[in-house]
């Protein structure tokens, strides 16, 4: 059993004895509740609906209402408040976009704020606007294209914002249908990574515990990941992880504020005096987590720390390991990573201190060139002690979006079919015998490559449902002129982003899409932890004509492939959770999904659970990695460009509130400055072969040689031929910096 919480206040804990900490800068999370009534004070009965029995629209947390599965009490998030207008908005006057010439200027939070997109539009080359059409005319200009060109010239992109696994999986199937794995979604650019990691290694895809695991372990583990800032409401584990007696440790190229203290508004103790949450902060170069984490193990072995019986019984791989590490110097290991070999050791004695542990690692991983190798070397981390599989430990990728986990799983995906199966001919072969109709077998195009592909002008029919690859791809103005490519573009959504405005080539439809609230028969998300929730219908006002994003795509692909009518079609979602049940084994259990609060927690509390493995020889596998060797010229600097107030690539303020910079800053070492003759608000320029980004200098507690920017503001400075193994792209870059 874990040690619970102590129920008296821990002064010790507490993060400032100013009450309610007065003139310290964090996240005024009351006046976030205050703000998210006014903006819907139009619709305030439906409002509380959606948040007293809807499910959280924001990170992968998941919860029935403001109330989850492991605290209790509310759980309510500035993130969710921020993003629940846009399930509560009016629609806009579709006349606003018969010229669009005046909106081309207006960045994406001022579209968002226009309302929801009503009707289905239509805009073709030449025209200044769009125009109205009906549902039946624009699913048939859509089919008439896809039937005139080839599958392969198909591309389809599904964004996690919102999505629900019914709409994943439907998509799927239908795109299937019309002969075309080039399907893919947001899952791709953040912890593909992470599910190829964790399944070479361990046999299991997903994260291997539970938030629980989080409070009373001995140590918990952020590494490249700031919950503070993306996971706000699990601050509130943290608080409880602290008086529980957790350590709490944070690697990472900057001292994230929030990672450090935290007013946690809806516990008493803390929002009057906040909390300390990390003990420790080992800063290190962007892109030198291998560096730092192949000292920690170097260490560890090196003094015997290592659970030796498990390894022996349990894993294989690690004397290649060792050999490995013996032979990456103490100086290498902390020239790459920026970092001591003191400091490894400090951190890899609390390893060795603790039986139990829980890692956490995000975008700051995964978001690399290496970004497997950075997973693989966590792991290796965590197997030299045996680390998973049992209570109060396990391997956390940290998910950023309530629908992006089930995306993969559903086979949403350009690289597996439903369940995470490889796309094989062996697989195809099934999967035709269970719907009815041929399925490719050849891998489809990924979203990078879909870009890629139409530059080269080798794709017909783009359908993106919500997403924004001009915002979110690296090069922008490369992005925009393969979009402006594509004779068929389809953007399926409730609100209008900047890529919907890109001239066309030929023509482009909008599709108004339904909020998961709004879906008949309710539907499902997948949170972090592997639960699978229910997410109700909730009665209320509905926007024009918005149909689900399922139905529409199911309806195209009848159009498209009429001797498949009778295959492509559902009553209902429910009916789709049955299917889903049969085709995708670990979710064997959402067709019992019916109501709120409905939910199961799918390979239980912790996978691999008591040391056994789904792997061919039932043992987790330790990688042997090598850092990732990089040249830093004279007077460059390591650039990373993941951070800002916002949700993905949605900007929702100008400052952020947690760490006071602003959209322009680049947040710089004090000495570094100091060096170049540099000051608060300067001026600045970063630069390299791409392009360049004109900033203001915000001293920040960083490492020495190392910069940070907002994003996506920083995209034009980012490789787009850099991606991991997975085709995340790495959104990191190495920059100059000149004084204006």
């Amino acid at each position: 059993m874990l040690p619970k919480p102590k129920k008296h206040w821990t002064p010790s804990n507490w993060a400032s004895w100013k009450p309610f900490g007065i003139g310290e800068q964090y996240p005024n999370n009351f006046w976030e509740v205050f703000r998210a009534i006014w903006l819907s004070r139009d619709k305030l009965p439906y409002t509380w609906n959606i948040l007293n029995k809807g499910v959280c629209d924001g990170c992968a947390l998941g919860t029935t209402g403001m109330k989850d599965w492991t605290l209790d009490g509310i759980h309510l998030c500035n993130v969710r408040l921020r993003l629940l207008r846009m399930n509560t908005m009016p629609a806009f006057d579709p006349v606003i976009l018969e010229d669009v010439s005046q909106l081309q200027k207006q960045k994406s939070a001022q579209l968002r704020d226009l309302g929801r997109l009503p009707y289905p539009m239509i805009r073709q080359r030449g025209e200044k606007g769009f125009r109205r059409v009906s549902w039946d005319e624009a699913l048939g200009v859509i089919s008439d294209r896809i039937r005139s060109t080839t599958p392969d010239r198909l591309s389809f992109y599904v964004t996690s914002r919102g999505t629900v696994n019914e709409t994943y999986y439907a998509t799927q199937k239908a795109v299937r249908a019309m002969g075309s794995n080039n399907i893919d979604n947001a899952a791709r650019i953040c912890h593909s990574p992470s599910t190829a990691g964790l399944k070479a290694a361990l046999g299991a895809g997903a994260t291997t515990c539970s938030y629980k695991d989080w409070i009373g372990t001995d140590l918990l583990v952020f590494i490249g990941s700031n919950v503070a800032n993306n996971q706000p409401v699990t601050v509130k584990y943290l608080h409880y992880a602290k008086k529980a007696g957790t350590k709490i440790v944070v690697i990472n190229t900057y001292r994230e504020p929030g990672m450090e203290r935290y007013w946690v508004p809806s516990i008493v103790e803390s929002a009057v005096f906040g909390t300390k949450f990390a003990e420790d902060f080992f800063l290190i170069n962007m892109g030198g987590d291998i560096a730092f984490l192949n000292g920690t193990i170097k260490h560890i072995i090196a003094n015997n720390w290592v659970d030796q019986s498990f390894i022996d019984l349990y894993t294989d791989g690690f004397a290649q390991l060792k050999a490995s590490l013996e032979n990456q110097s103490w100086e290498e290991l902390e020239r790459l990573s920026g970092t001591s070999r003191e400091s490894m050791y400090a951190f890899a004695k609390m390893v060795k201190e603790a039986n139990k542990a829980v890692f956490v690692w995000s975008m700051g991983i995964t978001q690399h060139e290496c970004g497997e190798d950075n997973v693989r070397s966590i792991i290796n981390l965590a197997l030299t002690k045996g680390f998973v599989g049992r209570e109060g430990c396990g391997l956390m990728p940290i998910r950023g979006h309530s629908g992006v986990q089930g995306g993969a799983e559903m086979g949403c995906y350009a690289t597996v079919f439903p369940g995470g199966k490889p796309i094989t001919p062996e697989n195809a072969a099934q999967l035709s015998q269970h719907w009815g109709f041929d399925v490719p077998t050849s891998k489809g195009l990924i979203a990078p490559e879909m870009i890629n592909a139409a530059h080269q002008k080798e794709i017909e029919v783009l359908v993106s449902v919500g997403g924004n690859f001009l915002e979110v791809l690296p090069e922008p103005d490369y992005v925009e002129a393969a979009l402006k490519q594509i004779p068929l573009r389809v953007h399926i959504d409730i609100v209008l982003s900047s890529q919907m405005l890109v001239e066309p080539a030929d023509t482009v439809v909008l599709l108004p899409a339904t909020t998961r609230y709004e879906i008949p028969g309710g539907v499902t998300e997948t949170n972090t932890e592997r639960r699978v929730i229910f997410s109700p219908e909730i009665p209320g006002p509905r926007i024009g004509e918005a149909r689900p994003e399922w139905e529409v795509f199911l309806e195209l692909a009848r159009r498209v492939k009429p001797d498949l009518a009778d295959k492509l079609a559902f009553a209902d979602t429910a009916a789709i959770r049955q299917e889903i049940a049969q085709v995708v084994p670990q979710y064997a259990g959402i067709q019992h999904l019916q109501q709120a609060g409905d939910q199961f927690q799918y390979g239980g509390s912790h996978l691999c659970f008591g040391w056994n493995f789904p792997t061919a020889d039932g043992k987790a596998h330790f990688g042997v990695l090598l850092p990732r060797q990089r040249e830093l010229p004279e007077g460059y600097f390591l650039l990373a460009t993941r951070r800002g107030k916002q949700f993905n690539s949605m900007v929702q303020e100008r400052k952020d509130a947690i760490t006071g910079a602003m959209r322009e800053a680049v947040l710089m070492n004090a000495a570094d400055a100091v060096q170049l003759g540099l000051k608060d608000s300067d001026r600045v320029i970063l630069k390299n072969d791409l392009g360049e980004l004109l900033c203001q200098v915000y001293i920040a507690p960083i490492q020495s040689g190392n910069l940070q920017v907002h994003w996506p503001e920083g995209n034009v400075l980012l490789d787009k031929g850099k991606r991991s193994l997975e085709g995340v792209p790495d959104y990191n870059a190495i920059v100059r910096l000149e004084k204006i």
